[in-house]
Formats: C-alpha cells, sequence, structure tokens
C-alpha cells in the first residue's frame, strides 16, 4: 500500500511539469528504439545468409583442392587442382555415412539457342549433385550414370537462362550450343533465387563433369567435391574419415601441409555469418550509447528536481517521513521516467523494424531477447541514474530544507 501510494505520489511530481517530463524520457525512448531497430537489422541480415546457406543442402560436405602461389600471394584453397577422378570414386567406395558424392566443374561458356545467346556458367557435376543442393528439378528429369560414363551431350537449365534463350516455353527437349557443342536439355531446374555473394543461382548450366571434362574444359582434375552425409550425426567422423582418406592417397605424413581442404555446411555458416554477428554487436553498441545519454539526462532533470523541491522534502521530514522514504520517493520517479520511456521505446523500435523492412527492402527479425534486454536496461539505467539524487534528497536536513528560498 505505501509503495502505491509512493508511485502515485510519483506519477504526480512527474504530471506538474509534463513537458519536461517528456524531453526527459526521450533519450531512452530513442535509446531503446534505436537498439531494437539495430539488433532487428543485424538478426535480419544473419537469418538472410543462414537462410543462403541451407539453399546449399543438408549436412553438405565440401572438399576444396590445394591453392596456389603467384606473384607471392596465395590464391587460397580451390585455386589448383588436386583432386582427381580416383579419389572422387575412392570416397563414393570406402567412406561409410555419405549419400551423395559429386564433383563440380566450372566453366564460363556462350550458349546459344536459336537466334539468341547468353554468356552464363556451366558447371560439370556428377548425378547426385541436384540432391546434394536440394535442387529441385521442375520439368524433365536429370541426367543418368549412363549419362555420365559415355560423356553425354545433355543438360539441367537453369531458370534465368532457359527464360533468357527460350522464353516462357519449356526448354525440355531443345538443343543449346555451349562453345559450339550441341546439348540436349533434359531438365529444368527449379529457383534458387540469389546466393550468398549477390550472383544468380538459376543463370546457370548443368552437364555430366565427364561432359565438361572431356568437351569444355579439357581438365582432368577437380577443383572441388560436394559430399552429403546420410544425417546430422555422423557428419564429424564422415569429415575425419574424408580427411584420412585424403592423406593416405596423397601421401601426406605427418607434419605436411595439406594440400586439400575439408569444410563443413556448419563451419561455412559460421564464417559467413561471423561478419553478420559482429554487425549486430556493433550496431546494438552504438545504439546502447542513447541510453545512457538518456540516463545521464535523467540524472540531470532529477537532480534539478531535488533543488525545486527542497521545501517540500524539508516539510515531510519535518512531519515524520524517514529518510529511506525520501530516498524511494524519488528513485521511483526516476524509474517510472525510465520505464515510460522503455515502453514507449519498445513500439518505436518494432514500429521502425518494420518501416526499414518495408521501405527499404531489408530483412529485420525482432528478437524477443533484445526486447526484455533493453526494456531491463532502461529500468536499470534508472536506478542506477536517479539513486544519486534521490540518495541527496534523503540525505537533506529538516532544518536546512525549511530555510531554502
Amino acid at each position: 500500500m505505501i509503495l502505491f501510494a509512493t508511485f502515485r505520489i510519483a506519477g504526480r511530481a512527474l504530471r506538474r511539469n509534463i513537458l519536461r517530463t517528456i524531453l526527459t524520457t526521450l533519450g531512452i525512448i530513442i535509446g531503446v528504439g534505436a537498439v531494437i531497430a539495430m539488433v532487428a537489422i543485424g538478426n535480419g541480415a544473419k537469418a538472410q545468409v543462414e537462410a543462403q546457406i541451407a539453399q546449399m543442402g543438408q549436412n553438405v560436405i565440401l572438399i576444396l583442392s590445394g591453392n596456389v602461389t603467384r606473384g607471392g600471394f596465395s590464391m587460397g584453397f580451390g585455386s589448383a587442382g588436386t583432386l582427381t577422378k580416383d579419389d572422387y570414386e575412392a570416397l563414393r567406395r570406402e567412406v561409410p555415412g555419405i549419400s551423395g558424392v559429386s564433383p563440380e566443374v566450372r566453366t564460363g561458356a556462350q550458349i546459344a539457342a536459336g537466334n539468341q545467346n547468353i554468356n552464363t556458367q556451366v558447371m560439370g557435376i556428377g548425378t547426385d549433385y541436384a540432391a546434394i543442393r536440394s535442387w529441385t528439378i521442375a520439368s524433365g528429369v536429370n541426367f543418368t550414370e549412363q549419362d555420365v560414363r559415355v560423356a553425354a551431350k545433355v543438360a539441367l537449365i537453369g531458370k534465368t537462362t532457359a527464360t533468357t534463350l527460350f522464353g516462357d516455353d519449356d526448354p525440355v527437349g531443345k538443343i543449346i550450343r555451349i562453345k559450339s557443342a550441341p546439348f540436349m536439355i533434359v531438365g529444368l531446374l527449379g529457383s534458387k533465387g540469389m546466393s550468398m555473394m549477390g550472383s544468380d543461382q538459376d543463370d546457370v548450366v548443368l552437364v555430366p563433369y565427364t561432359s565438361a571434362m572431356k568437351r569444355l574444359t579439357g581438365a582432368t582434375i577437380f577443383r572441388s567435391l560436394n559430399v552429403q552425409a546420410a544425417n546430422p550425426d555422423v557428419v564429424p567422423d564422415v569429415q575425419t574419415q574424408i580427411t584420412s582418406l585424403l592423406h593416405q592417397r596423397h601421401r601426406i605424413g605427418d607434419g605436411k601441409d595439406d594440400d586439400f581442404l575439408v569444410r563443413t555446411q556448419q563451419e561455412i555458416s559460421d564464417m559467413a555469418t561471423a561478419t553478420s554477428k559482429v554487425m549486430t554487436m556493433l550496431l546494438g553498441s552504438v545504439a546502447g550509447v542513447s541510453l545512457l545519454v538518456g540516463g545521464i539526462g535523467i540524472m540531470n532533470i532529477m537532480l534539478v528536481s531535488v533543488t525545486e523541491r527542497t521545501r517540500e522534502i524539508g516539510v515531510r521530514l519535518a512531519v515524520g517521513a524517514r529518510s529511506r522514504d525520501i530516498l524511494l520517493q524519488f528513485l521511483i520517479e526516476a524509474v517510472t521516467l525510465s520505464l515510460i520511456g522503455g515502453l514507449i521505446g519498445i513500439g518505436l523500435g518494432i514500429v521502425s523494424s518494420r518501416l526499414l523492412s518495408i521501405e527499404m527492402g531489408w530483412r529485420t527479425l525482432i528478437s524477443p531477447n533484445s526486447i526484455v534486454v533493453a526494456f531491463a536496461f532502461s529500468a536499470a539505467i534508472g536506478v542506477f541514474f536517479g539513486f544519486y539524487p534521490a540518495r541527496k534528497a534523503a540525505l537533506l536536513d529538516p532544518i536546512d530544507a525549511l530555510r531554502y528560498e
């Protein structure tokens, strides 16, 4: 009952100068709103990257060949071919727990159909590639193991490439020329959209890797291999077995550098989202400064309020109020200011996030944790920055306070 009466007194005191109250809470409102909006932007960016990683497929392990150094600079793993067809066959044959393996041969090529042509990416792959990458076939069929063995001139075509070459017509059964070699389209790939690097994944043509190596690139080695584990639980074990098998096949002894790199989908996701995590923390920290500024504003106004109400404090002390009652009164006023600012700031943050998503096209993801933390932090700021003015009021001498003009 006493606490409720104290809140009523605090509310009455804040209503005496409503404009000052609004201006004081403005710092907290902006701070809480900014924290929620900035964290929502960061979480949205992270979720978008994770969604793009998920398009790679499930339980995927990527094997990259060795690197090459040019002009004193390392070009990175995948820049030099060290993975052979025998390595690919050995993985399929000797590593348990694998549900699919596919090599990847990439090249750019001019593709023509009728009087239309386009320069796009051509990938040589195995029959497991579509399943590994969770890539549906919207029309037609996948090519077969027999097609791979005989280096057949068949192809799967991406949605963007198909639209450019054939418009709205079904491309299945039609002929395209890749570097002057005729290939028959056996399947139309489902739409994948943009990759995390910003490229159009549907602007592609997939052919058997044997056809790509024999008819398009002349390569005899692979830059990368895609492996899919049977389930998430066996991914670490499969990764270990792959590494061990390639060490044995490439005769890499203890202490020698690997000429390949094995990365799981989780590792790729962690690396890709690291920047988003840093950005989220940075944006949240910058926005958090607004909360501190708002707290300083609360302390400033509460000190002014103590000075203005010195005689009131003296009267209350003279009629029997205890120092802790005065402390509680002013502390509750400060906390009330910060809580009101926090509640309005939460609404502002949610609305701002929605508007940014609609107007700017940014993906935002409002986290309940960020709302709880921002609100709790605003309450803590009220207590922290309100304690000193409240303590100053509680320690006033009643006689001096009554004499104050």
